[in-house]
C-alpha cells in the first residue's frame, strides 16, 4: 500500500471540495488497505475526520491512538455504545430508538455523545424519511435538552452520483435541503454540519458539498466515475504474490478444478498461491489478468481456494518470482479497474474483499 499515493489523493480531493471539511471513509479496514496506517495518512494530509460504518472500527483507531473526531454510523441493538461514548466517538441516529439507545449509552458513561442525524433522502437504507424526519428532529432536541447528547450533524447519502445527470441526484438534493429546513425551524444549531457528498459528488457536484464532504473510494486512487477518467488520482493498491510452484507439462494437460483450461501445447504452468479464500473472485476464471515474467498472462483454470495457475508459455520463471495481479499500471500490470471490468463489477468490491491471509505492506514515498 503506496501511503504517499493516499496522501496525493486527500490533497488533491481537497481542491475540489473548495473548503469543506473532509471526512474520509475508513470503513472495511480502509476499503482492504489497512484501517490504521490509512487512516493517520489521511489526517497527515489533510483530512480533518474519519468515517467508520461499524463501531467496533472507531474503537479500533482509538485503541491505536488515533484522537481525531470519528463518525460511526450503522448501529444495531446492543452495539458497545457506551464504549464509544467514553471514547468521545460520535454516532449517527436515524430513528428515535438509536437515539434512546446513544441516550442511556452517554448517561452510563457520564460523556455527552455528539449525533449526526441522518434522513434518508431517496437511497432507502438507513436514516428518517421526510415524512418521519420531523419526528427524529423532535425527538433528538428533547435528548439533547437532557443533556445526554449534542446535535453537531445532519446528513444524508446519495444513490446515483456515479451516474452523472441521473435525475435521483437533484431530487436527493431538493429532499435534503428540505430536511435542512425543518430542522433549522425545529431549533436545531445553525452550527450543525451537513453533509451528504460522497467521492462522486465531490468530484462533480459542487452543489452538494455543503459544509463536509466523505470521500471514500477516491481517497484509495480509484475513479468513482470510471467513464469520466481517473481525475488525477493515484492507485494506492498493488496486489502482488509469489510463484509457489513452475512445471513444465505436455499438450492437451487439463488445469485445476472441472479442467476449464486445457494447454493446447507443451508449455509452462506457475502456481500463484493466492484464491478466493483471499478475494481473488471465482470468476476470475480464465478471464483476469496477471503480469508474470515480462507479460499478461490471463488466469488459466478455475480459481480455487487457496491458488490458481497461469500459463507462461515458453518463458523463463522460477519458484519465488514476483506476479502482479493489478496496481498502478506503471509497469505494464493490470489496474483495479481493469478487474473490476473484466469481472463485471466495482473497484470497491475488488479491493475490499483482500483477506486477512495477505499481507498489507505499506510503503511511503515521502
Amino acid at each position: 500500500m503506496d501511503l504517499s499515493a493516499i496522501r496525493h489523493n486527500v490533497r488533491l480531493l481537497a481542491e475540489h471540495a473548495s473548503g469543506a471539511d473532509m471526512m474520509v471513509a475508513v470503513k472495511a479496514d480502509a476499503y482492504g488497505h489497512g484501517l490504521v496506517p490509512t487512516a493517520r495518512a489521511c489526517l497527515e494530509a489533510g483530512a480533518t475526520r474519519l468515517g467508520t460504518a461499524y463501531v467496533r472500527e472507531a474503537l479500533a483507531l482509538r485503541a491505536a491512538g488515533v484522537a481525531a473526531p470519528i463518525l460511526s454510523w450503522i448501529i444495531t441493538p446492543g452495539e458497545p455504545l457506551e464504549e464509544a461514548a467514553r471514547l468521545g466517538i460520535e454516532l449517527s441516529a436515524g430513528a428515535p430508538w438509536v437515539l434512546d439507545e446513544i441516550a442511556e449509552a452517554a448517561r452510563n458513561a457520564g460523556r455527552l455523545v455528539r449525533v449526526h442525524l441522518k434522513a434518508d433522502t431517496g437511497i432507502s437504507r438507513g436514516g428518517a424519511t421526510i415524512d418521519s424526519w420531523p419526528a427524529l428532529v423532535e425527538r433528538a432536541l428533547a435528548v439533547q435538552a437532557g443533556g445526554a447528547i449534542e446535535i453537531v450533524g445532519l446528513w444524508s447519502h446519495l444513490a446515483c452520483a456515479d451516474i452523472p445527470g441521473h435525475p435521483s441526484i437533484e431530487r436527493q438534493l431538493a429532499v435534503f435541503d428540505e430536511a435542512l429546513s425543518i430542522a433549522d425551524k425545529a431549533g436545531v444549531s445553525s452550527g450543525a454540519i451537513r453533509h451528504i457528498a460522497n467521492s462522486a459528488a465531490l468530484m462533480t457536484l459542487p452543489q452538494a458539498r455543503y459544509d463536509m464532504v466523505r470521500p471514500g473510494i477516491a481517497v484509495y486512487g480509484l475513479s468513482p466515475i470510471p467513464e469520466l477518467g481517473d481525475f488525477g488520482l493515484r492507485p494506492a493498491m498493488t496486489l502482488a504474490a509469489r510463484l509457489a510452484s513452475v512445471k513444465r507439462v505436455r499438450e492437451g494437460t487439463g488445469v485445476s478444478y472441472g479442467h476449464l483450461y486445457v494447454t493446447d501445447r507443451e508449455t509452462t504452468l506457475g502456481l500463484v498461491p493466492l484464491g478466493y479464500a483471499d478475494g481473488i473472485l471465482r470468476n476470475a476464471t480464465n478471464l483476469a489478468e496477471v503480469l508474470a515474467a515480462g507479460r499478461r498472462r490471463r488466469v488459466a483454470g478455475r480459481v480455487c481456494m487457496d491458488q490458481f495457475t497461469i500459463d507462461l508459455g515458453d518463458d523463463q520463471a522460477e519458484a519465488g518470482d514476483e506476479v502482479i495481479l493489478f496496481g498502478p499500471g506503471d509497469d505494464g500490470e493490470p489496474t483495479c479497474q481493469e478487474w473490476a471490468d473484466s469481472l463485471g463489477t466495482i473497484t470497491h468490491e475488488i479491493v475490499t474483499r483482500i483477506g486477512s491471509r495477505v499481507p498489507r505492506v505499506h510503503t511511503d514515498g515521502r
